[in-house]
């Protein structure tokens, strides 16, 4: 009988487009993820994806079998999270949705501190708050609002998406063209560089160049890695452009390591949220977490 692991690496190959998306939303390793996807191609007897430099692409076969499995799938999470609370009588656990990112820099060093089990999940936000509309997760952390009845959203804090270069980097030219505010020679400097990106989709980059530029950024990045924290270990001490969310970098910003090289002509702004049940049985447990939250940020 088939490993119903396999569908689920399955599902979220499908939807962050690669291994390592799907290897970091389920907490496996990248060859675990390859290994759980072969197996199921081979069970079923034909490719379910097409794999290009950039992307996992899904054949017909693989789009028809995602569409056949989601809502089991989905069922199925739901029954696992829900039998999962009812035999946690003493210790509540709760389920926090975030980028991979954000958690990093903020919830990893403390989640020995809380007296409660936590479940940190990845993913797109729609998802997400999808997911938070069912009982899933508890509280996420957002960029994005969704309207859902029974849904409340906080503010607590704000994001400037920035270019930053590692602190090698010789913007001594930049400087001077952004003083004399031309446009097209910025534009034509910025793409002469080395630029990092992350393997899924680059909105900070492509928000960036749309208000800056209006239009949209004509190029990739040289260097692929996996995550933005990846992206801020690369620049420091060293060369190369990329565009991220300040408190990524705020500590290497303040010893050095990177610098800021421009928040464009008009600075593009991001409010996070605090998205959680406006009735839940958990309120001082994600009360806790919210403090914690905002202490840090």
């Amino acid at each position: 009988m088939v490993n119903l692991e396999w569908y689920r690496t399955f599902k979220y190959v499908y939807k962050t487009g690669t291994l390592t998306g799907a290897a970091e939303a389920l907490f496996i390793s990248q060859p675990g993820v390859s290994l759980h996807l072969s197996s199921l191609e081979s069970y079923v007897g034909y490719k379910l994806f097409d794999r290009t430099s950039r992307k996992m692409v899904p054949t017909e076969k693989g789009k028809v079998l995602y569409n056949f499995i989601t809502d089991a799938l989905c069922k199925l999470e739901e029954a696992e999270k829900n039998f999962q609370r009812s035999t946690e009588k003493n210790t509540p656990t709760i389920s926090i949705g975030m980028c991979f990112e954000t958690f990093q820099i903020t919830l990893e060093p403390y989640l020995a501190t809380f007296p409660f089990n936590v479940i940190i999940q990845f993913g797109e936000y729609p998802e997400m708050i999808e997911n938070l509309d069912k009982g899933i997760l508890d509280l996420i952390i957002t960029p994005q609002m969704i309207s859902k009845n029974a849904i409340e959203y906080q503010a607590f804090s704000s994001e400037t998406i920035i270019l930053i270069a590692g602190s090698e980097t010789d913007s001594n030219d930049f400087d001077i063209l952004k003083k004399q505010n031309d446009p097209i020679k910025i534009e034509e400097w910025l793409k002469k560089q080395r630029w990092y990106g992350t393997t899924g989709d680059m909105e900070h980059l492509r928000r960036f160049w749309q208000l800056n530029f209006n239009k949209h950024a004509d190029f990739r990045p040289n260097y692929i890695v996996p995550n933005l924290n990846s992206i801020v270990r690369c620049l420091s001490n060293s060369t190369g452009l990329a565009v991220i969310p300040d408190f990524l970098c705020k500590s290497e910003l303040e010893s050095g390591k990177i610098k800021l090289l421009w928040e464009g002509k008009t600075p593009l702004k991001n409010t996070l949220y605090f998205a959680s049940k406006k009735k839940t049985i958990y309120t001082n447990e994600i009360q806790l977490i919210k403090d914690t939250f905002t202490k840090i940020m």
